[in-house]
């Protein structure tokens, strides 16, 4: 167990444990996304930095089948920050919330040695999707291609430079996909800390283990920041759900097959 799940298991209640916590029919998540944690200024604009923020918390909120309502922000900004910074850091945060029809409805600011955004993204659903549910002989798949963000990532940690088009820096969410086809879903959450971490932890959740179609090169299974969406389904609804992915020129692949095994995750622990 690595500290961040050490910490977290110090908790105990029953709403911990997905992408956010629901109650009733309102999910609450959170996210941060810190100054030489998550991004380097070096790397992109204040713009793109508070564009991110926001995309990945909505993401938490598409995993659980949940449509984003409202925000709420927390800045720590370095004392050396210009104005026209700042309204750069308020046009990404005001554009991105706008494309999901989300209220930015207050927040704190604070004064630091470097730039820190928390969000709290309050959202609603009908039908929650879990990381829970997932039953022997279900299918696993994943949307869009993996890989291209860790890729990057490690260009940039190299001083070199990326497309401006990148994953890393611009998400591309799957609203459309998980919104239509979520009934056929048995589980689901977003990719945040990489293919086979992420796996863990639906392993963890409905203590099964995957059998795997073919192997599962370890750039591909290890690049986190990918922001794609990991879900299970019964192979019934096979030909529903690839029906959804087509109508939303969602790529998926189908990579597993859930079984009653231990499963073991193959990359390094980077939290803590």
């Amino acid at each position: 167990m690595n500290l961040e799940n050490y910490f977290i298991s110090q908790f105990k209640n029953v709403h911990i444990g997905d992408d956010g916590a629901l109650i009733d029919d309102t999910v609450y998540s959170k996210d941060a996304f810190f100054e030489n944690v998550h991004f380097k200024k070096e790397w992109m604009n204040h713009y793109q930095i508070a564009s991110k923020a926001m995309m990945v918390n909505i993401s938490d909120a598409i995993a659980m089948n949940a449509k984003p309502k409202y925000a709420l922000l927390s800045v720590a900004m370095p004392k050396d920050i210009t104005k026209a910074q700042m309204r750069e850091l308020a046009a990404g945060f005001q554009d991105a919330s706008a494309k999901y029809g989300i209220e930015i409805i207050g927040g704190d600011t604070i004064s630091n040695v470097k730039l820190d955004i928390t969000i709290t993204i309050v959202s609603k659903t009908k039908k929650p999707l879990m990381r829970r549910g997932l039953k022997k002989g279900h299918l696993i798949a994943y949307t869009g291609n993996l890989g291209r963000s860790g890729k990057d990532l490690k260009r940039l940690m190299n001083l070199g430079k990326i497309h401006k088009k990148s994953k890393f820096v611009n998400i591309e969410l799957r609203d459309k996909f998980i919104y239509n086809s979520a009934r056929f879903l048995s589980c689901g959450m977003d990719i945040s800390d990489g293919l086979f971490s992420d796996l863990d932890k639906l392993s963890s959740a409905n203590k099964s283990g995957f059998n795997f179609y073919r192997p599962v090169k370890k750039n591909i299974g290890c690049s986190g920041e990918e922001y794609e969406m990991l879900f299970g389904f019964d192979k019934r609804d096979k030909k529903a759900v690839l029906r959804r992915a087509k109508l939303s020129r969602t790529p998926i692949s189908i990579i597993a097959q859930s079984v009653r095994k231990s499963y073991k995750n193959r990359c390094k622990a980077h939290h803590f």
